[in-house]
């Protein structure tokens, strides 16, 4: 178990990720779970995330549903909804797995698009490994897609997350809002949450600069690539499965370099800058 300590400023971090992001994060009321599932369709599209039913299961099981609705000033009152049904700013849901460990997927993280920028989905994360400290799981993983800088960059730097595997169609075709018909080629990442590499990154301590043996330059913006040329898209996704063979013996994972491209290293992830 976690001492009282670390959890106590596990939870300042997130509040002090609230107070910067205008919001507050907290678990879900039952009456909030429409407005969270409208808020996870309204990113990938109706129906192709869960359906009301199972997300109420999860959430009466004890998993981690959490909404991120403004902060006081900005509405009636601290953390509410004017209409409980309503989408929040953001939404987030995670659930207990034991593959490798017990720990906690967090499978979706959605923020209205007119709120990103804010911080939002990193206040959600850090309330996820607050409250999952609480509980004595000491580890979050999930997946992102590795063209999407701004994932990227959240994840290894901004958390302190690190690439566990490259798992290439992780869920088959996709053809949700967001995917377009691209591969669902995803990194799967592993947060250890009490790892000095992640309390040197919520503390905003500088990143090492890593010893690179290859890597792989990032576009800008992929989503936008994706939505404008599918061929060219296809190209760099193409082009980034040939790069990330170099991972496959898992000698090397990729991090971030100062210009946000990926620099493959055998550092250890936890060394200081």
């Amino acid at each position: 178990m976690t001492d009282a300590a670390t959890r106590a400023r596990a939870h300042e971090l997130a509040d002090e990720e609230d107070r910067r992001a205008g919001v507050v994060t907290r678990e879900a009321r039952p009456d909030e779970l429409a407005g969270a599932l409208a808020r996870f369709d309204a990113t990938w599209g109706a129906g192709r995330s869960v359906d009301l039913a199972s997300l109420k299961a999860i959430a009466h099981a004890g998993n981690t549903v959490l909404v991120a609705v403004l902060e006081k000033g900005r509405a009636d009152a601290a953390g509410e909804l004017a209409d409980p049904a309503d989408p929040p700013l953001g939404a987030a849901l995670g659930f207990l797995g034991w593959d490798g460990g017990l720990h906690v997927h967090s499978h979706m993280n959605a923020v209205d698009p007119a709120a990103r920028g804010r911080g939002i989905g990193v206040a959600l994360k850090l309330r996820q490994r607050a409250i999952c400290l609480d509980h004595g799981v000491d580890e979050i993983r999930w997946t992102y897609d590795p063209l999407i800088r701004r994932n990227a960059r959240m994840n290894l730097v901004r958390l302190g997350a690190e690439v566990a595997a490259y798992r290439p169609d992780f869920y088959g075709e996709l053809r949700d809002a967001i995917s377009r018909g691209d591969r669902s080629d995803r990194f799967e990442v592993r947060w250890r949450l009490t790892s000095p590499r992640t309390a040197q990154a919520l503390e905003r301590m500088p990143q090492p600069a890593w010893h690179a043996e290859g890597g792989l330059p990032l576009v800008a913006d992929f989503e936008a690539v994706r939505a404008a040329d599918a061929e060219t898209a296809a190209a760099l996704r193409a082009a980034s499965r040939d790069a990330f063979a170099a991972l496959a013996d898992g000698r090397l994972r990729p991090e971030l370099d100062a210009s946000g491209d990926y620099v493959f290293t055998a550092d250890d992830p936890d060394r200081e800058a």
